[in-house]
């Protein structure tokens, strides 16, 4: 079946818990991570599916979105399902969302937890889409965990337009289970998780080098792992494998350093500028392009004196900003500022050892196959 790269927005549960239900509630067999936040939610499911493979788990993950590939997404043991697996449990679960108004990513969520269930997972890892009380990965029945990582503003018109606001949609995932939540958090977030809600919450605390969140990230997974009985032993196994893809991922290729990052939102750019502050300014070449509904202005603050260079590019979505439009908003920011038709153009024209392409996963996929092609 075709599947769409962006998906309608519909907030609620209903329609995916119907689908399930007419499924026999594939849900109800397994024991179930559900990761929501803003920041950090790919990477700390990546540390978490990692945990219990080294513990010995059959590990289902569902993360969204789509990096490089769309069946990334949906993943057993780390490994991508095949396409043909996947659409199999896709199209039954189309026929069993017939006159339901299912958009495209409650079948996948759906379909994915079908898919986990009967291809014998025992563990699943389960990302929001958006938010986390009204998102369709919420219509799960119970879970083991409840995880939330770093939160920042964002999806404003559907989450809220404050810290708090956002805080509650995210903490709408905390049905009869514990939680985890990420400690990387501003003091709006940290007062409403820790004092008003209070008791609920496993916090992390003692960890260093606060603008490093990937290290936040894998101590959650660790946290979260040790509420679930998980061995130290596996703990520290699984964080050492954890890879994950499109957050400061680096690839040599054609004698170059190339930057992968999707971080999309200030809050997401720190690891990505402290491995930029070591390097000479002169020898980096920042790709970049926004989302309209990003915060442009808190993103390129964070990339300002990092590189000399910056080459403005239109993402390839519906809700991208002109090449031209992101070319300006750099101006304030940067002195070297010029646009490329894509990603590939911009590639093309950066010369210096070492080149980021960052502001929104949806730049990475072309970036990573035109790499690909130089290795």
């Amino acid at each position: 079946m075709e599947h769409k790269d962006y998906v309608t927005v519909k907030p609620g549960t209903a329609v995916t818990r119907k689908i399930l239900d007419n499924l026999n509630s594939p849900d109800d067999g397994l024991k179930i991570i559900h990761v929501a936040g803003t920041n950090g939610k790919g990477s700390t499911a990546e540390y978490f599916t990692q945990i219990l493979i080294a513990a010995g788990k059959k590990v289902g993950t569902f993360t969204s979105p789509a990096v490089y590939d769309f069946y990334d997404q949906f993943r057993i043991d780390g490994k991508p399902i095949p396409e043909a697996i996947a659409e199999k449990y896709f199209e039954r679960v189309a026929k069993a969302a017939e006159g339901l108004g299912a958009t495209d990513f409650e079948i996948q969520t759906a379909g994915i937890i079908l898919a986990f269930r009967a291809e014998g997972c025992e563990w699943a890892v389960i990302e929001c889409g958006m938010g986390g009380l009204n998102d369709a990965t919420n219509a799960i029945n119970k879970k083991e965990l409840a995880v939330i990582t770093s939160i920042s503003l964002e999806h404003t018109e559907y989450l809220g337009n404050t810290i708090e606001e956002i805080c509650a949609q995210k903490a709408g995932i905390i049905k009869n289970c514990p939680a985890v939540i990420n400690d990387f958090q501003p003091s709006d977030a940290a007062r409403k998780f820790f004092e008003d809600i209070g008791g609920r919450f496993a916090k992390l605390s003692g960890l260093s080098e606060a603008d490093d969140l990937q290290r936040y990230n894998a101590a959650t997974a660790a946290e979260g792992a040790k509420i679930l009985g998980i061995p130290d032993e596996a703990i520290r196994e699984g964080i050492k494998n954890a890879r994950p893809e499109g957050r400061v991922e680096k690839i040599t290729a054609n004698g170059k350093i190339y930057i992968l990052d999707g971080a999309h939102n200030p809050a997401a750019f720190g690891p990505l500028k402290q491995t930029l502050k070591s390097l000479p300014r002169s020898e980096v070449t920042l790709i970049f392009g926004c989302l309209k509904d990003k915060d442009i202005e808190g993103n390129l603050n964070m990339l300002a004196g990092l590189a000399d260079n910056i080459i403005a590019v239109k993402c390839p979505s519906p809700r991208a900003r002109s090449a031209e439009q992101t070319a300006e908003a750099c101006k304030k920011y940067f002195g070297n500022v010029s646009t490329a038709q894509s990603v590939s153009d911009a590639l093309n024209k950066s010369y210096t050892k070492t080149v980021v392409i960052c502001g929104s996963f949806t730049l990475l996929k072309e970036a990573k196959q035109w790499i690909d092609k130089r290795q």
